[in-house]
């Protein structure tokens, strides 16, 4: 014979296993049998809760130790309401102003149709008497051009044999000239090494 209880809210006898009093209707069981995905998502909690206050109890505050933290596995219950994991943001890009596209899209047509130097370029952009840019929409023109330096001082030097009949020496001055192209000693050298190729 099954155990009795009395409902909670008639009073009348209810077997221990019914969910609910035959009499009244009125559900009778305890919390727990009445929220089972609930119960089994504390038991998963607690679980956790005790396996981390147990693998943190021996650590010393002057020592750290790598050992993993072990999941216990979900009751049936919880696994049917699965928890979604959390994915790290990603990185926002920062918008690039419109001042700094426009010295970009200006340092490339330099650099490019005009064979200038990169500092040459630089200082085009800066110009009162040229391009007006900020120093810093400008430097980032100039970080983010697309552009063979070289390639560009050969250009210029096999301009000034052509055109101008120069020495071999006078065009790598007038190269690395400040008052000139502004191109780097080395890229000077490299011009002058394939000037005749």
């Amino acid at each position: 014979m099954a155990k009795l209880k009395k409902c909670k809210t008639c009073g009348a006898d209810v077997a221990n296993g019914a969910k609910a009093c035959p009499s009244c209707g009125k559900d009778n069981r305890s919390f727990f049998g009445k929220h089972k995905i609930i119960s089994g998502l504390l038991v998963v909690v607690v679980l956790g809760i005790f396996i981390s206050a147990v693998g943190g109890g021996g650590k010393n505050s002057g020592t750290t130790t790598s050992n993993p933290t072990v999941t216990p596995a979900a009751p049936a219950a919880a696994q049917a309401t699965p928890v979604a994991e959390e994915k790290p943001a990603a990185p926002v890009e920062k918008a690039v102003p419109a001042e700094y596209k426009s010295a970009l899209n200006k340092a490339n047509s330099y650099a490019n149709s005009m064979n200038m130097s990169k500092k040459a370029v630089y200082n085009q952009l800066i110009s009162e008497n040229g391009e007006k840019f900020s120093k810093d929409a400008a430097q980032y023109g100039i970080d983010n051009v697309t552009a063979d330096w070289n390639a560009n001082a050969l250009a210029k030097a096999k301009s000034y044999q052509e055109m101008m009949s120069m020495s071999p020496s006078s065009i790598r001055d007038q190269l690395v000239s400040k008052n000139g192209e502004n191109f780097t000693a080395d890229e000077a050298d490299y011009a002058i090494k394939h000037l005749n190729d």
